[in-house]
């Protein structure tokens, strides 16, 4: 997990959470973007993390359409989200 993500979670959820939101986030996905994109669709919930992860592991694709990171300017919406 990229260190800007790591930030994102500890910023976007509760403290009591965030170790357990980390570990589903790095267990689900292996690229920044699918991680990401459970972050930000989760918008600090962990319990919908938790969802986005499991929905992630079916059709990861849906987590992309969720958090906003489908189209071809993904990567420029990762920089706005998380800096660079």
């Amino acid at each position: 997990m990229t260190r800007r993500l790591a930030r994102r979670i500890e910023h976007d959820f509760d403290p009591h959470d965030v170790e357990t939101v980390t570990r589903v986030v790095a267990r689900a996905a292996t690229s920044e973007r699918v991680q990401a994109a459970i972050v930000l669709a989760a918008a600090g919930d962990a319990r919908e993390a938790a969802r986005q992860a499991a929905l992630a592991g079916t059709d990861w694709r849906d987590v992309l359409v969720n958090a906003g990171l489908a189209d071809g300017d993904w990567a420029s919406a990762l920089d706005h989200h998380l800096g660079r």
